[in-house]
């Protein structure tokens, strides 16, 4: 199964001071629109996603069709496929993607520990 790209999404309390903390690490902007209170920035392989008033929790984020710069694969695992791949092992989704839709749609699990996963398809 492929899962496409890693990264991490932050819930950050305030976009601009996380923004500067993060480029003081190495960070580089790569996308993402701060006045919107996103952005994704990348260090080497490592990227992250800093959303303010987005969401609870951090998460953690796959994006199949996607390489490490959010470029697409030529060939990919669907989060269709990986959807019913997870079900069929028996893995509780807290959301689905309508088996019935082609193109962009996402999934999103709980881990063991309550580490949030999102499983999010762009294309």
């Amino acid at each position: 199964m492929k899962l496409g790209a890693f990264s991490i999404s932050l819930a950050v309390k305030d976009i601009h001071k996380s923004k500067d903390f993060y480029e003081k690490l190495g960070f580089i902007y790569k996308g993402g629109n701060i006045d919107q209170k996103w952005i994704v920035l990348k260090n080497e392989n490592a990227v992250i996603g800093l959303f303010q008033e987005m969401f609870e929790g951090n998460i953690i984020t796959f994006n199949p069709g996607w390489d490490g710069n959010a470029q697409n694969l030529e060939e990919f695992d669907n989060v269709r496929v990986i959807q019913q791949h997870l079900l069929n092992a028996g893995i509780e989704l807290t959301s689905k993607a309508d088996t019935q839709s082609e193109g962009p749609a996402y999934i999103t699990l709980t881990d063991p520990d309550g580490n949030n996963i999102l499983i999010d398809q762009h294309r």
